[in-house]
């Protein structure tokens, strides 16, 4: 699939791009708070645009491979971390034990979804 490359890299590699643009769509207008409001909706959609271009085919290739519990389990974890350091790089915002301590209960809850206790 893609590329010959195996079906967990392609469907989680256009997850990560998809949550790129999300990520910038979504919050990427904060640093523009005296753009008009139509104006930062306009730039959103069309960014998010790329999103869904990115984040359906990679649902579309990893299902079967992952279930759909595991696709959206995979798509939050890679969105909490691609936040993070949207938030931390490009706006300059704090990351603090806290923010931790919360991402790794998440990743240990994400780490059930993927386990088959029968």
């Amino acid at each position: 699939m893609g590329l010959g490359l195996p079906v967990p890299v392609v469907s989680i590699g256009l997850l990560i791009a998809s949550n790129i643009f999300m990520t910038v769509a979504w919050y990427g207008h904060l640093k523009f708070k005296t753009a008009p409001l139509v104006t930062v909706i306009a730039v959103s959609w069309s960014i998010a645009l790329f999103e869904y271009m990115l984040q359906v085919p990679a649902n579309r290739i990893g299902h079967g491979h992952f279930s759909a519990a595991q696709l959206k389990t995979i798509q939050e974890v890679i969105s909490l971390t691609v936040f993070a350091l949207f938030s931390w790089l490009y706006l300059g915002e704090k990351i603090g034990w806290q923010h931790g301590v919360g991402f790794g209960l998440i990743c240990l809850g994400a780490w059930f979804i993927f386990q088959d206790f029968g």
